[in-house]
């Protein structure tokens, strides 16, 4: 029996990653469908910034620009940042990363979310080969070995060789393909917000550890600084009941103890509105099923602490659309099972080593009897120019096993 294919693909979820994945298999010259239930938030270059941002690595600006789409972000308010400075929560051992130092050009660049969708979504707008689906509700999903079938609430009815789960981190994707999680909880919130402080934040990313949970500045590009304050669930209730005058002088007592950020930021000055979000982390077990596969949220959840969740969620989608174009080029299935348990062990691999290892890192920081043992190992890698280049390499997305869009290569080179 012949199967009728509606599209290449099928998405379903276009949030950063599932629209990023579409945009790049689009201009690859693949048939897409992407299925999202909502528009996203529009974009309002002349309201404050908002409370959602994230810090996007060199390798995630590749793989946007592999969409079509940092151009259109780089035009818009950004903040490159070319230091970031790390300290332990008595300050004798500190870890300053400088992207000269690396010769990069800079760490990353501080973006919000809103502005990043709103660029996939101008982008998708423009590409003939994205038939976007939306507002709509799925009713049903079916996988076989030669196909995935998507039906909605409305009747409409969609099949391709291959689904892609970009639906977060609830994924009813993951749950048809009947994939299993491992999830933790850390009984803490991370409490979001933009506060404005006395010395403009030109550039500079900072965090903190302190007992109940690490402190980070990202620096925006109005000077001010989009912070996330981990704290533990019942404290983080009452800090954002507070009115700003009192979060303010909580927030200065809890930088006080750092005399660095006394002479970085100088005393906070004023304070937008608050949210907080729960912390944790889960782990799929897999990320491929029958003519399915799983990127981003609906595969992984890590904690923020590094800032690397959306970033990995792009490196899925950078390594799933070299993979397609493989299989292309040699001649198989889309949905060819090796390939995709291929994909599926390669990126499993790297997003468990970066979890585990935020995890670590996270549980190491929250012991104080361990640190003179933390000292010491902060301090290692602080006198070590190659320990710090292997670590920002990575954390920069341009480690020698990242994908390859991630590392710079064109997508048209990827294509030949």
């Amino acid at each position: 029996m012949t199967v009728k294919y509606t599209a290449d693909v099928i998405i379903v979820g276009a949030g950063m990653v599932g629209a990023t994945t579409a945009c790049m298999l689009a201009r690859a010259g693949f048939a897409v469908q992407l299925i999202e239930n909502r528009e996203p938030t529009p974009f309002d270059a002349s309201a404050p910034v908002g409370l959602r941002v994230s810090a996007l690595s060199p390798g995630s600006q590749n793989i946007l620009s592999a969409a079509g789409v940092w151009q259109r972000i780089a035009r818009q308010r950004h903040c490159p940042y070319r230091r970031m400075r790390i300290e332990d929560g008595d300050e004798r051992v500190v870890l300053d990363f400088n992207a000269g130092e690396f010769a990069m050009e800079r760490l990353g660049s501080i973006v919000e979310n809103d502005l990043t969708q709103a660029a996939l979504w101008q982008q998708m707008q423009d590409l003939v080969s994205v038939d976007l689906i939306c507002p709509a509700d799925l009713q049903a999903l079916h996988f076989e070995p030669d196909s995935a079938h998507v039906a909605l609430q409305d009747g409409r009815t969609f099949t391709a060789p291959l689904l892609v789960g970009a639906d977060g981190a609830g994924s009813r994707v993951r749950k048809a393909m009947g994939i299993d999680q491992q999830f933790w909880t850390y009984g803490q919130q991370g409490i979001v917000c933009v506060v404005q402080s006395a010395i403009a934040n030109t550039g500079l990313a900072w965090q903190r550890f302190m007992p109940g949970g690490p402190l980070a500045f990202l620096p925006l590009a109005d000077g001010s600084s989009s912070i996330v304050w981990s704290r533990p669930d019942a404290e983080a209730r009452e800090l954002l009941a507070l009115d700003d005058t009192a979060f303010i002088s909580r927030l200065q007592a809890a930088m006080a103890s750092s005399d660095a950020a006394e002479s970085l930021f100088g005393p906070l000055q004023s304070t937008g509105p608050r949210a907080s979000f729960p912390l944790s982390m889960a782990l799929s077990e897999r990320y491929a099923a029958e003519s399915s596969v799983l990127v981003g949220d609906a595969a992984h959840v890590v904690h923020p602490l590094a800032g690397q969740g959306v970033n990995l969620g792009l490196q899925d989608a950078a390594a799933l659309v070299e993979t397609l174009l493989e299989n292309r080029r040699q001649g198989r299935q889309l949905n060819d099972e090796r390939s995709l348990q291929a994909y599926s062990r390669y990126r499993r691999s790297e997003t468990e080593l970066m979890a585990r290892g935020i995890h670590g890192i996270r549980s190491l920081f929250s012991l104080q009897p361990l640190s003179p043992l933390r000292r010491l190992g902060i301090g290692l890698v602080a006198r070590s120019w190659h320990g710090k280049d292997a670590l920002i390499r990575r954390a920069a997305g341009l480690n020698a096993n990242a994908p390859a869009l991630a590392r710079g290569v064109e997508l048209g080179q990827l294509m030949r």
